[in-house]
C-alpha cells in the first residue's frame, strides 16, 4: 500500500499492539480505515473537478492535438491519407479482385492440363491397340504420328571451334637436288 512489505507490516502491527493495547486496537484500525476512505474520496472529487474544468476550457482537445503532433508516424500518415484521398481506402477491395483473377487463371490452367492429359491417354491407348492388332496380324506396328506441336525456334548452336594447328610449310626443293626428267626415266 505505502511501499511496505509483509515483514514491515507485521512489525508495525506488533508495535501498535504493544503501544495501543489489545482492547483499543480494533477501534484504531476502524478510525484509520475511515480516514483513508475520506482521503480517497477527496482525491476522487478533486480529480473530477479538474477534469470538468479541463472539458469546459477545451484543454482536452488541445491535448489530443499535441499528442497527435508528438507521434510523427500517426500524424504524418493521417495527413498523408487525407492529402491523397486515401482515407476511404478499403484494403480488401483490390485484393479480392486479384484473388478472383488468380482463381480464374487457376481454373483455366487446370482445365487445359486435364484436356492435355486426356488427349495423351487417348493417344497411348490408340498406340497400344494398334500394337496389339499388329502383333495378332504379324505385321510390324506403325508408329502413331504425334500431333504437330508448334516448336519455339531456337538459335543454332555455335560449333565448338578448336584452334587449328599450324602446318609446317613444305620447303621448295632446290634445283640441284631435283631429279631431272631424264634421270627419272632411267
Amino acid at each position: 500500500m505505502f511501499g511496505l512489505g509483509g515483514g514491515e507490516m507485521i512489525v508495525i502491527g506488533v508495535v501498535a499492539l504493544i503501544v495501543v493495547g489489545p482492547k483499543d486496537l480494533p477501534n484504531l484500525f476502524r478510525q484509520v480505515g475511515e480516514f483513508t476512505g475520506k482521503a480517497r474520496g477527496m482525491a476522487r472529487e478533486f480529480s473530477r473537478a479538474m477534469e470538468a474544468a479541463a472539458d469546459d476550457s477545451g484543454v482536452r482537445d488541445i491535448s489530443k492535438t499535441i499528442k497527435a503532433a508528438a507521434n510523427p508516424q500517426k500524424f504524418g500518415l493521417d495527413k498523408l491519407r487525407d492529402a491523397t484521398g486515401m482515407s476511404a481506402f478499403k484494403p480488401g477491395g483490390a485484393t479480392e479482385a486479384l484473388s478472383k483473377d488468380r482463381a480464374d487463371a487457376k481454373a483455366r490452367i487446370s482445365d487445359a492440363t486435364a484436356a492435355a492429359a486426356t488427349a495423351r491417354q487417348e493417344r497411348e491407348a490408340a498406340a497400344a491397340t494398334a500394337a496389339e492388332m499388329a502383333a495378332d496380324a504379324d505385321i510390324a506396328p506403325a508408329a502413331p504420328k504425334p500431333a504437330a506441336k508448334p516448336r519455339a525456334k531456337t538459335a543454332p548452336k555455335a560449333a565448338a571451334k578448336t584452334p587449328a594447328k599450324p602446318r609446317a610449310k613444305a620447303k621448295p626443293k632446290s634445283p640441284a637436288k631435283a631429279k631431272s626428267p631424264a634421270k627419272a626415266k632411267q
